[in-house]
């Protein structure tokens, strides 16, 4: 019965996708941030190691983008790695993150389908790793595709420091004094030195796993986004279950005061 059930869903999924897509109103988010959240769980669940999870979600983000393609996405950001995982957890198995993301970022670039760029503490990562996401963003600098953040290693507090600290370097450059940046300091000027700066703020973001909260992703942009939280987790992450998180959004009223 169970294996009759998934082989009809198998066969419906598809022409319900379609029919999703064609009757897919126009108002779909311009920027998506996605949150790719739960494959350690998902490989525990499946009775395989933590770094079966990570490659199979990997395996995952390409069929994303070209989701995101298909509904007119024009900017992604995608969650990899939080800098809190770099000190958070076991030496040997942040390598081995590391070296997944950057397979996969590679690959992406090779098909230069999207323009690949890398936001976050660089500085944080193994040299090797930095370069490797810097040479991707170099190769994809003219491809006229949608934009793809990728964030690798992230954080929404340390992303608001290291702006602070940009800005604050920069008003010393040109001999600023303390008080003189103090009056001119507001909103735009801490944006301008944020990883996403001259990019539009996500319109919707997209947590997987069933986990409910940010976490810290994207903190400054995010304040007047929608969310949508499922329960998938990433690597059995569907492309009815973005389908089903942009028909959301689309069906809201965005209220974009407080």
């Amino acid at each position: 019965m169970a294996r009759w059930k998934e082989a009809v869903r198998r066969a419906l999924y598809p022409l319900y996708e379609q029919r999703m897509l064609r009757t897919m109103p126009a108002n779909v988010p311009q920027h998506v941030g996605i949150m790719l959240d739960g494959n350690r769980r998902w490989a525990k669940a499946v009775g395989r190691d933590t770094a079966h999870g990570h490659r199979a979600g990997a395996a995952n983000i390409e069929p994303l983008l070209g989701w995101c393609d298909d509904v007119g996405i024009e900017v992604v950001t995608l969650w990899l790695l939080s800098t809190d995982n770099l000190d958070g957890r076991d030496p040997k198995e942040v390598a081995a993150i590391l070296e997944i993301i950057t397979d996969a970022v590679d690959s992406l670039a090779d098909q230069r389908r999207w323009r690949l760029n890398p936001v976050g503490a660089l500085d944080l990562l193994p040299a090797s790793v930095a370069e490797r996401l810097k040479y991707a963003a170099e190769r994809t600098s003219d491809v006229e595709g949608m934009l793809v953040n990728v964030a690798v290693p992230y954080g929404g507090r340390q992303e608001i420091a290291d702006a602070v600290r940009s800005l604050l370097q920069e008003h010393a450059a040109k001999g600023t004094s303390l008080e003189e940046l103090a009056g001119l300091i507001d909103v735009e000027h801490i944006a301008d030195h944020l990883y996403t700066r001259g990019q539009p703020d996500p319109d919707l973001v997209i947590r997987t796993s069933g986990e409910q909260r940010l976490g810290g992703f994207l903190l400054w942009q995010s304040a007047k986004s929608e969310f949508y939280f499922c329960e998938a987790y990433w690597p059995d992450f569907r492309r009815v279950d973005f389908l089903r998180a942009i028909r959301a959004y689309t069906q809201r009223e965005r209220r974009l005061g407080a």
